[in-house]
């Protein structure tokens, strides 16, 4: 009886484990994309591996391109009115994953997008 006591418990805990990086990438790819739609282009750029290291206006040009995006979106849809986290698919051992969001908008479409990620520095970015 403890033997399997023993192996539910771990069991348990390793998923556990997992789920936990699928959730923080879960979590961090819809965080990034709820910043865009409420107007922080700046943030969602912040949240791509090595934006850090590309020249200013080269950065500016891609906030700038994310708000041409969030106008169009607006235009052809009337918005984006929510973010939905559908699935995540861990990428083995690889600290990356696939993020399957689900944009919800203004016309009553929905459309499932994904947002590939991967964990630099214990923070998890886009691809």
């Amino acid at each position: 009886m403890r033997k399997i006591i023993y192996i539910f418990l771990l069991v348990v805990a390793a998923a556990c484990s997992g789920s936990s990086d699928e959730n923080r990438a879960a979590e961090s790819a819809k965080a990034y994309y709820d910043s865009l739609y409420a107007g922080r282009a700046d943030f969602f750029m912040r949240g791509y591996i090595y934006s850090d290291s590309l020249p200013s206006k080269y950065f500016d040009e891609r906030v700038d391109n994310a708000k041409m995006f969030v106008s169009q979106q607006e235009e052809e849809h009337r918005g984006v009115v929510s973010v939905r986290v559908s699935r995540t698919e861990m990428i083995d051992s690889l600290n990356m994953a696939d993020v399957f969001l689900i944009f919800c908008y203004g016309d009553s479409t929905n459309e499932e997008v994904v947002v590939p990620m991967i964990e630099s520095g214990g923070r998890w970015l886009m691809r």
